[in-house]
């Protein structure tokens, strides 16, 4: 079978192929376009085709849309309930009409295609099978929350052989993804799109609000649970993007987000007693938490915890392919990792680095030129194979620097243009890992968990050592980036950190850099001090 996923609904626009049961690229289409997440300030602009991303995929193995069996689109129109208490049934007509036109829609970007082939799937089952369909083993339990699918904000259950058997579900207007985006508005960020700088600044404050909120957010015993509308303004006044930040405001989010773990822990012990399963795969926006992961793998139930990379809505294109092809019987093979997206080869971008007219290097050595400048505490730009799928920059797109240097978080903070409390995160080799962070899982490639920094390295590594004593660790196997690999060794060799700082290839209200060019323009702009692109170096 050969079966491209869709997702074109909320928002980040995406789209991916599954040929034989096996993963060939996934994309968003912000990465394309630069409009981050898909979006403008415009009517609508949420309902973006991925037509880039699509067309993308199928040059990856050489097919035209007329060649592709099936077509997933991962929200299923039928499914909705108009007039459900707590959505608006003006959008909810216009989503409604915008997804049954789906087809009409993907044959106008992708000329040639069977309209009969385009199938709805539905929102909360892409989900699931992203994760449990791509997850390193075969069958177990899976647990999916967000902010809304269709009429449901939630679904749990199992898969055998390739097929989910549900267990659970939560309708609206319960939703542990909207009352975090109601906290995330309150608080003056993006409603959408912002809840991990809520996560962040959770960290700060006191949850002295927790026990209040228990009413109103809780497991509620069945598989389900409360997660109703709060007045917030109880705790802490609405703030403004350009308001100061209070301290209530610090400890309404180190509340909400507490309620937000007991309840995930609840549902998840529910569930492992309910299906005896000793694996968990996690999706949905609410698996982008990484502090709510931790206290699932820590302290819930099962044995093993995996995490879709892209487990917002982008990684329902996946999921929608996935569950398509593993229903047509075709064995489907586990994500063989993040970097689905586009890449060059050495002599495209030394093509990109003359057309630029920018004096460029070949180190013979490009580990050791890149350890180099970073223990002269400079900031690398690390442009290198194929991009990454989800939110997450995992050393393909990524800026790297000294974690030695407290100085150093601002620093990047300011090169991103981000808030002064947003952290950033340690890479560090797997096999060195233990020996600087505990608590949560032994390998964390896809940096979904927080880790306890060893109390001896906190001063040593203090740019990434968040206030509370944590990191989103990303541990690296040389089996799978041996050059990263090679780079972290002599980073040690040139400093004694075994870790550098890794934050995403971009600034403040761009999606991550994806092309060349995007590199070369983001190093012209930002102060960064060498740009590594492939095995070619461009120095400030």
């Amino acid at each position: 079978m050969r079966v491209l996923g869709v997702n074109a609904v909320f928002h980040d626009p995406a789209a991916a192929l599954v040929v034989d049961g096996h993963v060939v690229a996934a994309a968003e289409e912000e990465r394309f376009t630069r409009r981050k997440h898909g979006k403008e300030p415009v009517p609508f602009s949420a309902w973006e085709q991925p037509a880039a991303a699509a067309a993308w995929c199928l040059e990856q193995a050489g097919l035209t849309p007329a060649d592709l069996d099936a077509v997933g689109w991962s929200y299923d129109p039928d499914l909705v309930e108009h007039g459900q208490a707590g959505t608006d049934p003006g959008w909810e007509r216009l989503r409604t009409d915008f997804a049954r036109r789906a087809p009409w829609f993907l044959q106008t970007v992708l000329p040639g295609l069977d309209p009969d082939k385009v199938e709805f799937v539905q929102h909360h089952l892409a989900h699931a099978a992203s994760a449990a369909l791509a997850a390193p083993w075969q069958g177990g339990a899976v647990l999916v929350a967000d902010g809304r699918g269709e009429s449901t904000s939630y679904l749990a259950g199992r898969y055998r052989d390739g097929t989910l058997q549900r267990m659970a579900t939560q309708r609206l207007p319960d939703s542990l993804g909207l009352r975090y985006e109601d906290l995330t508005a309150h608080l003056g960020f993006r409603r959408s799109s912002d809840e991990y700088k809520v996560m962040a600044l959770a960290s700060y404050g006191t949850p002295r609000f927790a026990d209040e909120l228990a009413a109103d957010m809780h497991a509620t015993g069945d598989g389900g649970f409360r997660a109703a509308p709060v007045d917030l303004s109880r705790f802490a006044p609405a703030r403004g993007p350009a308001d100061p930040m209070l301290p209530e405001h610090a400890d309404l989010a180190a509340s909400l987000q507490l309620r937000l773990e007991e309840t995930l822990l609840d549902l998840a012990r529910w569930l492992h007693e309910h299906t005896g399963e000793s694996r968990l795969a996690l999706a949905g926006g609410i698996a982008l938490n990484c502090v709510a992961n931790t206290r699932i793998a820590d302290e819930g139930p099962f044995d093993e915890v995996w995490v879709q990379p892209a487990a917002g809505d982008a990684g329902t294109a996946l999921g929608a392919a996935l569950h398509l092809a593993a229903r047509a019987g075709d064995r489907v093979a586990p994500m063989p990792g993040a970097d689905l997206g586009r890449g060059w080869d050495d002599d495209e971008l030394e093509q990109v680095l003359r057309a630029a007219r920018v004096p460029y290097e070949r180190p013979d050595d490009l580990a050791a030129t890149v350890a180099k400048t970073i223990a002269d505490d400079g900031v690398v730009a690390w442009f290198q194979g194929r991009s990454e799928f989800g939110p997450r920059a995992l050393g393909h797109r990524s800026l790297l620097a000294h974690p030695g240097r407290k100085e150093n978080l601002d620093r990047l903070n300011a090169v991103k243009g981000r808030e002064s409390f947003r952290p950033v995160a340690p890479m560090v080799r797997a096999e060195r890992a233990d020996e600087l962070f505990s608590r949560g899982p032994a390998e964390s490639p896809y940096m979904l968990f927080v880790h306890d920094v060893a109390p001896e390295w906190q001063e040593r590594i203090p740019a990434v050592t968040h206030v509370d004593g944590t990191a989103r660790i990303q541990t690296v196997e040389r089996s799978t980036n041996s050059l990263l690999a090679d780079v972290l060794a002599a980073v040690e060799d040139a400093t004694d950190q075994p870790c550098v700082i890794n934050t995403s290839l971009n600034t403040a209200g761009r999606p991550m850099v994806d092309t060349p060019m995007h590199a070369l323009e983001t190093f012209g702009s930002a102060p960064v001090d060498l740009l590594a692109l492939g095995p070619f170096v461009v120095r400030r």
